[in-house]
């Protein structure tokens, strides 16, 4: 019972910042002393409790280097003039009917060949924002179909570390994972297209902004096809299946030469921009150019930090096992995938991002579906996927924030909503499962 009230004492936290606008850094610092509290109440000394802080942030160690990338990326191809090059040639070729269609297919095959929503967001995502922004498209539309799009492939991409986690906790094969994951997902794929091709058509507003935006572009940044250079690698090294992190470094390097060699900045000017961010002098530009850097992740990062010293205290303390109770319990009452996804909406809100999640939801339904192969989609259907529909997550932070789309884009996310609805549907309508596991 302590441990629920813990959780609930820390969840009206995470509430009260959200309502009064405070940072949810105030929360998980919160939750982090009550946490260290009750692993100090069961006789663990305070040197033993911060290990338990290291031993959780130890495994995020890659996304941390990830998001500094992220950072310098979405500062670089805006110094650089990579998005405005891109948006140069390619805003002709798009209406507003189509865009929110266009953003989530876009989105979706880049984060199948990168297998990152986080790099798929810091790159096309910004690209399919800049235009659809351009073409008078609602920011929170556009938001919900890069958030859809980022998602797909990181989902069910063979180079996905989400798919990778869920592959290794589950012991299970990731490419027959992939063809579960697809095959559960062909309705909401459908469904979603539909409906950002209809909110297109008659949500959307004019044009008239891209001739100007064009002509800011070209008055400010040296156009032509070398400056798309950084933005092809990423879809050509992602051919050859390297790590995101050598991508992305490849194309900053790519965007610094072309900054410094093309749009004439010094190396100096480009060392400030990694760090705290491209703003042009420009005014207008400035309106639709500014932002990236690492000073952009700060927040982020401390985010991710925090919330996975949480996972070494659960781990050490058994913190979870009460809770594992309850899900055992909610699955021999509905179905085992009622219990995942109701672990998968409480582990995600508690860890604030999706590594953490899948991880936790794991430990806490590995006992409630025993077979395997299903255990995997089942998570793949609900924790990889809930985790960038919590607003303060960073799964959908760091994807909302390069276009600085409002969370209410979480709305229209529709992918990512279909996914559970879908399964929940069809689950109902056959009850097989249920009486196989019975």
């Amino acid at each position: 019972m302590t441990e629920i009230i813990l959780l609930g004492i820390f969840s009206a936290a995470l509430l009260v910042c959200i309502l009064s606008d405070v940072s949810i850094l105030v929360a998980l610092i919160f939750g982090l002393g009550i946490f260290s509290f009750y692993a100090a109440e069961l006789g663990h000394p305070p040197r033993k409790i911060f290990d338990m802080w290291i031993a959780g942030v130890k495994p995020i160690k890659s996304i941390l280097i990830t998001l500094v990338l992220i950072g310098i990326v979405t500062a670089y191809w805006r110094a650089a003039g990579v998005i405005p090059a891109i948006i140069f040639y390619v805003s002709d070729f798009f209406s507003p009917a189509i865009i929110l269609l266009m953003t989530f297919w876009l989105c979706g095959l880049i984060s199948v060949l990168t297998g990152t929503a986080f790099g798929t967001a810091a790159t096309m995502g910004i690209i399919c924002g800049s235009i659809a922004d351009n073409l008078g498209v609602p920011i929170w539309l556009t938001g919900g179909a890069i958030l859809s799009g980022c998602y797909l492939g990181d989902r069910c991409s063979p180079m996905s570390t989400s798919a990778l986690l869920v592959a290794t906790l589950t012991r299970t094969d990731i490419f027959k994972n992939i063809v579960g994951m697809i095959r559960t997902s062909i309705i909401p794929l459908i469904l979603a297209s539909v409906l950002y091709l209809v909110a297109g058509i008659f949500f959307t507003g004019g044009g008239a902004v891209t001739v100007d935006a064009k002509e800011i572009f070209s008055r400010v940044f040296e156009i032509n096809l070398i400056v798309l250079i950084p933005a092809i690698l990423i879809v050509v090294l992602s051919l050859f299946k390297l790590k995101v992190q050598l991508m992305m470094t490849a194309s900053i390097l790519a965007c610094a030469a072309i900054a410094i060699l093309i749009q004439g900045m010094g190396a100096i000017e480009l060392i400030k921009i990694a760090v705290l961010g491209y703003y042009p002098s420009d005014k207008v530009l400035d309106e639709i150019m500014s932002g990236g850097g690492i000073i952009s992740m700060a927040n982020v990062v401390a985010i991710v930090c925090l919330s996975s010293c949480y996972a070494g205290i659960f781990q050490v303390t058994g913190f979870l096992n009460r809770l594992q109770s309850l899900m055992i319990s909610i699955g021999k009452k509905f179905s085992p995938f009622v219990s995942v996804l109701v672990a998968s909406i409480i582990t995600s809100m508690i860890a604030c991002n999706q590594t953490l999640a899948i991880m936790l939801t794991h430990q806490l339904c590995k006992k409630v579906e025993r077979r395997a192969e299903i255990f995997a989609i089942q998570i793949e259907n609900s924790a990889v996927i809930i985790s960038p529909m919590i607003p303060w997550s960073i799964a959908s932070v760091i994807v909302l924030m390069p276009i600085d789309a409002p969370k209410i884009s979480i709305l229209a996310a529709w992918y990512l909503w279909l996914i559970p609805i879908c399964n929940l549907i069809i689950r109902q309508k056959n009850p097989s499962e249920k009486n196989q596991r019975d």
